[in-house]
This record gives structure tokens, C-alpha cells and sequence, in this order.
């Protein structure tokens, strides 16, 4: 079990289920939606913040889409620049949650691309050690653990599945992953040196993931296409998407649904 690490509940309240007209619309909810009664087409919402000292001086929000019976939980992972809200304004995740039978999370991560650095930051052990026990005490069942992400998320995505043991990945469900061929090219402030690219760099990690359900896309016309392409090489046994496609919403959008429906698949025959 993974341990507390001093993460602290600071607070928790339930959210709405049916959202604004803008929302649902944009959602794909017919507008019947908007009402501020509950809909049963969307999960439940849980959120409050975090104290971790793998975040020292802030206080990251997570949400919890937490539907009944729920029989696993995947945590999404945002890009570079965004945050919690990419999965739920609009309920794109709790609207999945309650379809697929599934509890979605996410939390407030940074930019510092889900990895130890060398300021002492480390937003994906906060992940692992303070915020899957913060969703356990919520109810959500964390034996088995997914892993979601788009962009620097994506990436993230795949980096944290191998830090877990196999049998307690559910999968991973990565799009338009931020991947890099070589430290000359990665983005800015993704990596502190050559040695930290080295060191986190998920194409070194394919004896991990090949024990695990892969599923990735990426679109044609995304800058990060060619990297994806030398991933998803060296783990044949994934189900890989390429596309027509940008590195936008858009994309996220239109593929996400699929990538959790995978993620669902794995639990098995068993699930509700």
C-alpha cells in the first residue's frame, strides 16, 4: 500500500453534477443537461487540496469523479499549462466515469512534467504517495490504478505506470504523449540536464511498460508524432492510434474516449 508521505485533506466539498449551458454544450450533452438538477449521466465530483511536501509551498487541487460501484481509478494527467479543469470543464471525466464504470482523478501537477527536479519538486511522487491515499479515503478503489494523460500528461502518464507494480496498473491510456528523441530536443524546462532526461526518459523504460496495457495516439501533423512513433516500435503489444491530427483540444477531445474505454476493458469480465 502506497504510504500518506504527510499529504493532509485540507478540504472537500460536492460539486454539482450538471453544469452551466456552456458547459454541457460543449461536453456533447444535449441542453436538457443544463438544468442545475443532478444528472445521472455524470459521476458524482469530490475536490479539495492537498498539502505535500513533494509540492512544498502550495496546496494542489484534485477533483474526484467517483461513481457507484465504482471498480477502479484512473488518474489524468494535464499538459504543460494546464490543470485539473482540462478533464473536467467541461465533465468530459465525470461524464466517462459514469458510462465506463470507472473513478477519474486529477490533480494540479505544475509544468515540471510529472518527475523528480532539481528544485526539489516532485509532482509525480505526489501523485503516487500523497494523492492515491487522499482518493482511497474518498472511496475510490486504488488496488488497481490507470493512468491517463494528453501532452506533457501523456508523457507522465507513461513514466508514472512503471513506478507501480504491474499487477496493480490497470493501464495506460497516453495521447499526444511529449515525448523526445534526444535532450537536445525536448522542450524547455522539461528536463533540468542531459543526466535528468536520462534518467526519466520513458523509451528506457520499455521492459516496464511491455508488462503493461499500453494504449497511445498521437495525430499526424503533432510535433511530437516522430517520438511516439519510436515508442509504440518497441512495444508492439500496444494498441496505438496515429491519425490525422494536431497537438490540440481538439484532438484530445475526440480520442480520449476511446483510450478510457480501453482502460475499462482491462478490468475484465467481472466489472459491474
Amino acid at each position: 500500500m502506497t504510504t500518506i508521505g504527510g499529504a493532509g485533506l485540507i478540504r472537500r466539498r460536492t460539486l454539482l453534477r450538471a453544469g452551466a449551458l456552456a458547459v454541457a454544450g460543449a461536453a456533447g450533452l444535449p441542453l436538457s443537461a443544463c438544468s442545475p438538477r443532478t444528472d445521472d449521466r455524470l459521476a458524482p465530483v469530490l475536490e479539495g487540496r492537498l498539502s505535500s511536501a513533494h509540492l512544498p509551498g502550495t496546496e494542489p487541487r484534485w477533483r474526484l469523479a467517483l461513481p457507484e460501484g465504482a471498480v477502479a481509478t484512473v488518474v489524468a494527467l494535464h499538459g504543460h499549462g494546464g490543470s485539473l479543469r482540462t478533464w473536467f470543464e467541461p465533465p468530459l471525466g465525470p461524464a466517462l466515469a459514469q458510462r465506463l464504470g470507472l473513478a477519474v482523478a486529477a490533480v494540479d501537477g505544475g509544468d515540471s512534467y510529472w518527475h523528480a527536479r532539481a528544485d526539489g519538486t516532485d509532482a509525480g511522487t505526489m501523485v503516487l504517495e500523497d494523492l492515491l491515499p487522499v482518493l482511497e479515503r474518498e472511496g475510490a478503489p486504488v488496488d488497481r490504478v490507470g493512468f491517463t494523460g494528453f501532452s506533457m500528461g501523456g508523457y507522465g502518464a507513461l513514466l508514472l505506470a512503471t513506478r507501480l507494480p504491474p499487477e496493480r496498473v490497470l493501464g495506460v491510456a497516453a495521447m499526444s504523449s511529449a515525448l523526445f528523441l534526444s535532450p537536445a530536443e525536448t522542450s524547455a524546462g522539461a528536463f533540468d540536464d542531459a543526466a535528468d532526461f536520462a534518467e526519466h526518459d520513458v523509451r528506457a523504460r520499455v521492459d516496464a511498460l511491455r508488462r503493461l496495457p499500453v494504449w497511445m495516439a498521437c495525430g499526424a501533423d503533432d510535433e511530437f508524432v516522430e517520438a511516439n512513433h519510436a515508442l509504440a516500435e518497441q512495444l508492439p503489444e500496444a494498441v496505438t492510434v496515429f491519425d490525422e491530427g494536431r497537438h490540440d483540444r481538439a484532438y484530445l477531445e475526440g480520442h480520449w474516449p476511446a483510450g478510457m474505454e480501453f482502460l475499462a476493458g482491462q478490468v475484465g469480465p467481472g466489472r459491474a
